[in-house]
């Protein structure tokens, strides 16, 4: 991914409704997008497409990625794990 790009979705990550998953975005972005497949980045590039609530329910565990969202599962994962050593 292009530096511009790459600055294009940081700031679509920052830019969030929800603090919670502004920090959570952004810190996965600092920390783990860099060692993502040029698939699993264009994956997160669609996933914070999505509108907040629907995504901060996804990465905070509320729900699952089932139906048309589940080809994100492994990518929220990896999110998920982020978070919770990010925290530790």
């Amino acid at each position: 991914m292009e530096r511009a790009d790459y600055e294009r979705l940081r700031w679509r990550c920052i830019r969030r409704a929800l603090l919670e998953l502004d920090i959570t975005l952004t810190r996965f972005l600092d920390a783990g997008f860099a060692d993502l497949s040029e698939a699993e980045q264009a994956a997160f590039v669609d996933l914070v497409a999505l509108e907040d609530h629907e995504l901060w329910y996804l990465v905070s565990g509320k729900e699952e990625c089932e139906g048309d969202l589940a080809h994100f599962a492994p990518l929220v994962e990896k999110i998920r794990k982020c978070s919770v050593r990010l925290a530790d």
